[in-house]
């Protein structure tokens, strides 16, 4: 009787190992996920008005996709360019690759409004620049107040093809019209409408958190895409917005 007891002490005490070992398993964090955004920000003159709230969105947009959520651990690689024309594309990179974590706020005084819009020349040098790192997942953020009027690099055909390169990568692209409510550009290169939302001034800030937020769901890969719904647009004022400019076109 003894020597049964031992034995089955014995069972139990390994089984209690494997349970507790079990329990490790599913206790420990999960593995980190990777995404890169890569940032382009209109800096053209007819900014000038929102110049500051826009530079601040963007420093909102890291503090909040760095905020951890409970998920896994999302590593961000944050790209921020800006652009204008001035006898041709002028596209600088302010942020290359910095980790979110040692990302330092960008100034309003670093970066001036100028000239005019190139804009399918800036998203095709954006693209590139991304497509250089090639990672896993990414996000393209477009931040724009006006129209193409600067291109000489890209056609919409050519920017178009681009981004056909893009979403074959599964990586999402998102179009903000700051102050701006006429997508015929960004419809034009095949930005749908979940993928393009006008923002009003004053929301520019709480729209990219809200976007940080969809953007660590993706790479988490809670889901497969980056939209806007009628909950993003409204927080966005998009509605005013757009009666704003429709007000403008008639007087």
């Amino acid at each position: 009787m003894s020597v049964f007891k031992s034995l089955l002490g014995a069972i139990c005490a390994v089984g209690a190992v494997g349970c507790a070992t079990a329990d490790v398993r599913e206790q420990s964090p999960p593995e980190p996920v990777n995404l890169n955004s890569y940032i382009l920000l209109d800096r053209t003159g007819s900014m000038s008005n929102i110049w500051d709230e826009a530079i601040g969105s963007v420093n909102a947009y890291v503090g909040s996709v760095i905020e951890p959520d409970g998920g896994p651990d999302v590593i961000n690689d944050i790209t921020l360019s800006v652009f204008d024309a001035q006898d041709g594309l002028q596209f600088d990179t302010l942020r290359r690759n910095i980790d979110g974590e040692a990302w330092t706020e960008i100034g309003a005084d670093e970066v001036s409004p100028r000239g005019m819009t190139p804009l399918f020349d800036a998203i095709g040098r954006i693209v590139t620049l991304a497509e250089a790192d090639n990672p896993e997942k990414a996000v393209i953020v477009i931040m724009t107040d006006g129209h193409e009027n600067a291109s000489r690099e890209f056609t919409r055909e050519g920017v178009q093809e681009v981004l056909n390169r893009v979403e074959d990568k599964g990586w999402q692209v998102v179009f903000l019209g700051a102050e701006f409510a006429n997508f015929g550009d960004a419809e034009a290169v095949g930005v749908g409408y979940d993928n393009r939302m006008a923002v009003s001034a004053g929301q520019l800030s709480q729209t990219m958190e809200n976007l940080a937020d969809k953007n660590r769901s993706y790479a988490q890969g809670l889901s497969d895409k980056v939209e806007f719904d009628a909950e993003d647009r409204a927080q966005a004022e998009e509605e005013d917005v757009i009666q704003r400019q429709t007000q403008g076109r008639s007087n």
